[in-house]
């Protein structure tokens, strides 16, 4: 079966194309700058071991524009992998938010939508581009049915002890405010596929799912499920980030005010002029390691808070757990930095963990072990594939309603 997985923001427009029999892509891409002048589009055919790369550039004035001409990428003669549209049998919708309304994967329909609409104030820079996303395919796609999958979902097994913040209840009661968490796709991906590596039921597992990458998230799974996990109302706190400053003493804020700064720039400024930006005026890891071999000061520092704070949270969500069998570490920071994961657990040794640094020091797109053979807490790599959880829950979601 032939999914399509589309991941919408304000001027772009993301996709995967893949073949679910096989769990394999068959096409990727990207459209940017969508309603600009110019517009790069950028796609990727996978082509057994190879891929084929094609770039062009032109204008798109909105999203329908632009999935127009991704549907005719997707069946190019030479650049596409499929004959026509309607071999696309689903599509699966990146949706960021779905709150307490919407918690499973749903095939969307008006109802749907109108909820999705209604959470727009907890996402109000990525949940109208996902409604945008959805609307376009049912028109250009109508026979192929969307399915909304929400970065919140696997966090909605949450209690409620994990999730209240202490305010006032009417603060939860009638704005909804608590903590969600997001990278959903992404910890639920991994921690199934560590218990598969591990060769463990998840029910008997406890992890803690590192993903790091611009955004930095760790969840504490315990059965398989997310019982706590570091971002909240939104993907602000939590680890230091490129730009996000992650958590904060809240007092900051009318601090600032104080000072003459507009909640607008107060927001800005927290989540993208902060992090390691804010730090070292750097925000992609690779440039802060350049800096920090030029002997910068100001890179250092923002890689030791950087480390620190997530072995941090590692130790907060470990005490939450109250046994950890496994840490796994994903997504583009987590995947490749082989020094930051060292960092980061520094000084675990006497909880059990005990690195390899042969195998940390190893570079490779595949799931593995980087913890001595005798660590009595596993470490693992587990390279993310939220696509593919995306096209996976879309499935689910259409046996269960026996579509």
């Amino acid at each position: 079966m032939i999914v399509l997985v589309v991941n919408c923001g304000s001027s772009s427009f993301k996709y995967q194309l893949l073949d679910m029999d096989t769990g394999k892509p068959l096409c990727s891409g990207l459209v940017e700058r969508i309603g600009e002048s110019s517009s790069p589009f950028s796609h990727k055919k996978y082509a057994g071991s190879e891929s084929l790369s094609f770039k062009k550039e032109d204008s798109y004035a909105d999203h329908s524009a632009a999935f127009q001409a991704v549907l005719a990428m997707l069946t190019h003669p030479e650049h596409g992998s499929i004959s026509r549209v309607e071999d696309i049998k689903a599509i699966g919708h990146r949706v960021v938010h779905g709150g307490e309304l919407l918690t499973r994967a749903c095939v969307v329909g008006e109802e749907e939508k109108e909820k999705i609409r209604l959470l727009v104030p907890m996402a109000p820079l990525h949940n109208p581009a996902c409604l945008q996303g959805i609307e376009v395919a049912q028109t250009f796609c109508s026979h192929a049915p969307s399915v909304a999958v929400f970065d919140t979902e696997f966090h909605s097994t949450m209690p409620p002890r994990a999730f209240r913040y202490g305010l006032p209840q009417k603060f939860y009661t009638d704005f909804g405010i608590r903590r969600y968490g997001f990278h959903g796709t992404s910890h639920k991906y991994v921690s199934r596929k560590a218990a598969e590596f591990l060769r463990l039921p998840p029910e008997n597992l406890n992890l803690i799912t590192c993903h790091l990458g611009n955004g930095c998230s760790l969840t504490a799974v315990q059965g398989g499920k997310s019982i706590d996990t570091t971002m909240g109302l939104t993907p602000l706190p939590g680890p230091l980030m490129g730009t996000r400053c992650g958590d904060i003493d809240p007092a900051i804020i009318p601090f600032l005010a104080a000072k003459g700064y507009a909640p607008a720039e107060i927001d800005r400024i927290l989540n993208k002029e902060s992090g390691l930006k804010g730090i070292c005026g750097l925000n992609d890891l690779r440039d802060v390691h350049a800096a920090r071999e030029k002997g910068d000061a100001r890179a250092e520092l923002a890689f030791e808070m950087l480390c620190y704070s997530i072995r941090r949270q590692i130790g907060a969500l470990w005490a939450c757990l109250g046994r950890t069998d496994a840490l796994v570490f994903t997504a583009g920071i987590g995947e490749n930095d082989s020094e930051l994961r060292q960092k980061c657990l520094q000084g675990l040794e006497r909880w059990g963990v005990s690195l390899d640094q042969a195998k940390n020091s190893v570079r490779s797109p595949e799931a593995r072990r980087i913890s001595k053979d005798d660590s009595k807490v596993q470490v693992l790599i587990i390279p993310t594939n939220e696509e593919l959880e995306i096209a996976r829950s879309a499935l689910l979601a259409l046996e269960k309603d026996g579509i």
